[in-house]
């Protein structure tokens, strides 16, 4: 299991427990909105920012269709502009 309890017996974690502890660490970070989901988010972006074909990014996130990996991702205006002058010039 990827995420345990703190205290013996270490059992897996459900969703709930997860969401819980990323909340409180958040708060204690001065961090708002932390959720596993984030990470998720995250990592699409990232892929996409460093050039990762998004059909292989919906390969790798499980998406049936193409149209939920293009929600995932958040674009970076800065990264439109440089695309746009190496592609139109």
């Amino acid at each position: 299991a990827l995420f345990v309890s703190l205290q013996s017996p270490y059992n897996r974690m459900n969703i709930g427990g997860i969401e819980v502890r990323l909340r409180q660490l958040g708060k204690r970070l001065g961090l708002n909105k932390v959720h596993p989901h984030k990470f998720r988010r995250t990592l699409a972006t990232m892929a996409i920012d460093k050039g990762m074909p998004i059909e292989q990014l919906q390969q790798l996130l499980g998406h049936r269709r193409i149209d939920t990996t293009l929600q995932y991702a958040m674009v970076k205006q800065s990264n439109v502009k440089i695309a746009h002058r190496k592609y139109i010039g």
